[in-house]
């Protein structure tokens, strides 16, 4: 075992074209190695990859071509071994609507071959917050209920790596806040997380290191604050005294009046410095009550690293 959970090297997926259309090519030789015991945040557009990569990752899809291995064990000679080193919480509720919560961890367990003896099923049930409703079916349960059943059935066989495929996606505050108190505290046990989102906060505040997919390919793979540092822009907001008649700002730098009067300069710091633009102000005879700057969140990373000519919103 490697200091790497996952070990993706060349992978390819290519689907064939349905009714005359040509093939399409999902996945173009992705590189992408996952640090154990990490949280790691796969981001990316819809269509740009990263539900195949998943679905190979789970065994789910067949790859084109390349290796991928998971917790040391090489999916093509130790087909077994890697898929029980893996547990997948997919985006879709899919699940037998008769079966109760104990009886589907149950079931889920048998399917990895987890003998009785060592079944867990009232210790995850706890954890997610259903032993209440065990004996409950399945179609009883709510919307939020139901999702804590799926991720309760991506741990009954004690994975290495947890994959949760945009988990919080329309489900409210509490059980958002219950699932990420819930993936810290197995991330602190040794698990590795893998995280897909489209709540680009949600990666920002639990994800170590992201990758960011767009069009089958790894556009930027860093450190989640290394890549907030990408950005030279940043805003400088102030709260004068009264509003000024003139100012004269350095090239390149862009001024706006917010809605409550407070000034933004926004400006590039590899070229102008956050003291030219009080000096500037000050000779313009502004007094500055308050001050506050403003740094690039992970959205602005995403966008400018996803959007552009010929890339996909």
């Amino acid at each position: 075992m490697s200091n790497h959970a996952i070990e993706i090297t060349g992978l390819r997926k290519t689907y064939a074209g349905q009714k005359g259309a040509p093939p399409k090519e999902a996945l173009k030789g992705v590189d992408l190695t996952i640090p154990a015991g990490s949280i790691f945040g796969l981001l990316g557009p819809n269509g740009a990859g990263k539900s195949t990569l998943i679905n190979i990752l789970a065994g789910l899809v067949t790859k084109t071509a390349g290796q991928v291995r998971i917790w040391g064990f090489d999916q093509d000679i130790n087909p077994r071994q890697s898929r029980a080193a893996i547990g997948v919480m997919p985006q879709e509720l899919n699940m037998d609507p008769f079966f109760t919560p104990r009886g589907a961890l149950d079931v889920q367990a048998g399917l990895y071959g987890v003998p009785k003896s060592q079944r867990r099923t009232d210790q995850i049930l706890e954890m997610i917050g259903l032993s209440d409703k065990a004996d409950a079916y399945a179609r009883t349960l709510s919307g939020g209920m139901r999702r804590r059943l799926l991720l309760g059935k991506a741990l009954v066989h004690r994975p290495h790596v947890l994959v949760l495929d945009e988990p919080t996606a329309g489900v409210d505050i509490e059980l958002r806040q219950m699932l990420w108190a819930n993936v810290r505290k197995l991330n602190e046990q040794g698990m590795t997380i893998i995280l897909t989102t489209h709540y680009l906060e949600e990666a920002e505040e639990m994800c170590d290191e992201i990758a960011i997919i767009n069009h089958g390919a790894v556009v930027v793979r860093d450190k989640t604050s290394a890549l907030l540092g990408r950005l030279d822009a940043k805003t400088l907001v102030l709260r004068l005294d009264a509003p000024l008649a003139h100012l004269t700002l350095p090239d390149g730098v862009t001024q706006e009046i917010r809605a409550d009067g407070r000034l933004a300069l926004t400006y590039r710091r590899s070229q102008v410095s956050a003291g030219a633009l009080l000096a500037a102000v000050a000779n313009a005879g502004g007094v500055v009550v308050d001050v506050t700057s403003e740094e690039p969140d992970l959205q602005d990373v995403f966008l400018s690293l996803t959007t552009g000519p010929g890339q996909a919103a």
